[in-house]
This record gives structure tokens, sequence and C-alpha cells, in this order.
């Protein structure tokens, strides 16, 4: 497993936005892709330390660790805490004793955080969903479609987001957003 210290960010140095939006490349985090039955969700949640949402479209905290709602089955379970060599997620999962699956993919995954006043109207630069606090709030999550790419969206302040991209399309990303701040600030 990589240490996600000192591999090479793929958005290292990346900057952008305007005076409405702020675009910055999140810090390293382990993630983990989870699926399991319904049986299974109290034991994992114990094991991680993080409640697993049941509910569409919710997300649940729990110190550094963050699990979102992809499916009645499906979570992305992301730690931003120690990044070191080893993916406690991983290891709190094996713990469950629960039969689940649990895939690895913290070096498949980057994440952009998007804030400022002018954020949603930015991220529907290339994003269809209703991101007013009333249908998007606090905690909300969706995978989604973001230009031609597949996305996780977690709002995680009024106006703050963090959109989950894979590695590959994370310049793409970058760049459409960074183009819909600057005419969100118009």
């Amino acid at each position: 497993m990589a240490d996600l210290a000192i591999r090479n960010l793929p958005l290292a140095g990346f900057h952008g936005g305007s005076a409405t939006v702020k675009l910055e490349p999140a810090a390293p985090a382990h993630r983990i892709a989870l699926r399991a039955g319904a049986d299974a969700i109290a034991a994992l949640s114990s094991a991680l330390g993080v409640s697993l949402p049941t509910e569409p479209r919710t997300s649940a905290s729990a110190g550094a660790r963050t699990a979102l709602w992809l499916g009645p089955d499906e979570w992305l379970v992301i730690d931003e805490g120690d990044t070191g060599l080893v993916n406690g997620l991983m290891a709190d999962a094996a713990k469950s004793g629960s039969v689940h699956s649990a895939a690895d993919v913290s070096q498949r995954n980057t994440a952009i955080l998007v804030s400022g006043p002018g954020a949603a109207t930015a991220i529907n630069g290339g994003c269809f969903l209703d991101l007013s606090l009333r249908e998007f709030p606090v905690g909300a999550c969706a995978r989604t479609l973001f230009g031609k790419i597949e996305v996780v969206l977690l709002r995680t302040g009024e106006e703050e987001f963090r959109m989950e991209c894979w590695r590959s399309f994370s310049d793409y990303a970058f760049g459409l957003l960074r183009e819909a701040a600057e005419d969100a600030a118009l």
C-alpha cells in the first residue's frame, strides 16, 4: 500500500477560484468503498467509529471519519486523520466480524474543496443537482455527474462542498470548476 504522505498528489500546486469561490485540493485521506447488508451495519459502524447512514443522500461524521450513503448497501468512508502507510479503515472494517466488502480506494480518489458564496453556483456549472440549502442541506451527499465524470458531492457547510473524484479525472474536474467559479463571480 502506498504512503499517502509522500505520493505525488494529482492536484498539487493547483489553485483557482474567483471573488466568490475558493477552490483547493483536499489533503490526502484514506478511503474505502464499503458494501454490506443491513444486518452488518451496526457491527461495521461500531468497528469504524462512525455510524453508517441508512437514509438516502445523508452522511455521518465522527472525529476524522465521514461515512457517505451511496446506496442501500453502499458507502464511501473517508478518514482524514493519520495518512501514513496503514489504512486503519480497512483494518477496522475487518475487525467488525460482519460479512461485508471493503476496497481501499485511497489511491483512486482525490478531492476538491469548493467554498464561498458562489460555491453552489460554480458546482452547478457542471452538475444538475439542486444545491439549495433546502434541497441539499449541510451533510447531504450524492453520487452524481459533474460535466462528463462521476463524482461524489458532500456539503460540509452552508457554503462549503467536498467533491470526490477519480485521480485520473481530477485535472478535468478542477478545470471545469475553475471556469465555473469565474462565471459565478459575474
